[in-house]
């Protein structure tokens, strides 16, 4: 079996983990299993990627996960990235939760798409609340930008993240998408 590890690493929004998965051999790379954004304090983000990593201990980054760990720094900081190349594991999620993350993945920055629309385009158009499900259930927020499906009618719908909308809301304005407020609050 292959070791999952995991680290935290600093961004503008607060401490944030990520975990990975060692490479099945030397011509491949480690691939990302679990993303964990800020929580209320450090040892709270620290306690649910050790959790999702299923390690106890933090171990040192490889190199593409130490680039990919930049690459979210800059993503928060403001710098939108394009996260579409990076290699999740995505072991023991349904296939139309992958079918629903792979939608998701597709979403440019500063822009949104609705549970209901990622259903229909899946051929599945009475699935808006298994999208809502799969996203509340993301492993790898801002890699699957679950930040960007949104509820109908204009309304943000949820988002599991410490911070809940407020959240999602500071995500979506990073990325230059329109963000009412209001609607966040």
């Amino acid at each position: 079996m292959k070791k999952t590890s995991y680290c935290l690493f600093e961004t503008a929004l607060g401490t944030c983990g990520i975990a990975w998965r060692e490479a099945a051999d030397s011509a491949s790379q480690p691939a990302v299993t679990a993303v964990q954004l800020p929580e209320a304090s450090s040892q709270a983000t620290e306690s649910r990627i050790a959790r999702k990593a299923g390690s106890s201990r933090p171990g040192a980054p490889p190199h593409n996960i130490a680039e990919l760990i930049e690459k979210i720094r800059r993503h928060l900081h403001g710098e939108v990235q394009d996260f579409g190349d990076v290699a999740i594991d995505l072991n023991g999620v349904a296939p139309f939760f992958r079918e629903i993350y792979a939608a998701a993945r597709e979403i440019p920055a500063g822009q949104t798409r609705t549970y209901g629309e990622i259903a229909k385009a899946l051929g599945q158009p009475n699935a808006a609340q298994e999208v809502g499900l799969a996203m509340a259930n993301n492993p790898v927020p801002i890699i699957i930008p679950c930040h960007r499906v949104a509820a109908a009618g204009g309304k943000p719908g949820g988002f599991s993240a410490h911070g809940g909308r407020a959240s999602k809301a500071k995500l979506l304005a990073l990325e230059g998408a329109p963000v009412n407020l209001q609607l966040f609050s």
